[in-house]
């Protein structure tokens, strides 16, 4: 069994100094991937000529608070509008995630994060989506996406996740 750690500490002391190593290899050119042309369909318009259809446009789905607030941010107001006239065209189920960042209590900031995710649901609904297709949930300061203790990582934990 030692022999074998012994042998496994040494594989991996190998792959760690083989990936801090570095070599002077000369770069190679970078070609762009081949455009995918598979994604696009066809169909018939109203005057019987096959027609190309556009692949829906892919949206952010966070969308930021500023410290102790829930009020929407008009960038996120714009980018919710496009998600609005999606799940109108196309409903489905999808769930917002309220998170708040460390400051505050607990239980604070588990209001603060549901707070955060109904204001989402309430400007969808007043879009015209069906309030059924969405759960909210809020998960206060439990799931940061930045561990530091400063405003950028703040920032970044104040959000609402569409899911």
């Amino acid at each position: 069994m030692n022999v074998f750690k012994t042998g496994l500490g040494l594989v991996v002391l190998a792959m760690v100094l083989t990936g801090c190593s570095s070599t002077s290899t000369p770069e190679e050119p970078v070609t762009p991937p081949a455009e995918d042309t598979s994604a696009t369909t066809t169909g018939i318009d109203d005057s019987g000529v096959m027609a190309e259809e556009e692949e829906p446009v892919v949206l952010g789905t966070v969308f930021y608070f500023d410290f102790d607030k829930y009020q929407l941010k008009s960038e996120a107001r714009a980018l919710l509008t496009a998600h609005a006239e999606q799940l109108i065209a196309s409903p489905r189920q999808i769930r917002l995630e309220g998170h708040a960042d460390e400051r505050g209590s607990r239980e604070y900031n588990m209001a603060l994060g549901e707070k955060r995710a109904t204001a989402v649901k309430e400007f969808l609904v007043l879009q015209g989506v069906d309030p059924a297709l969405i759960e909210t949930i809020s998960y206060g300061e439990e799931k940061p996406v930045a561990l530091g203790a400063n405003e950028e990582s703040w920032a970044l934990n104040r959000r609402v996740e569409l899911k």
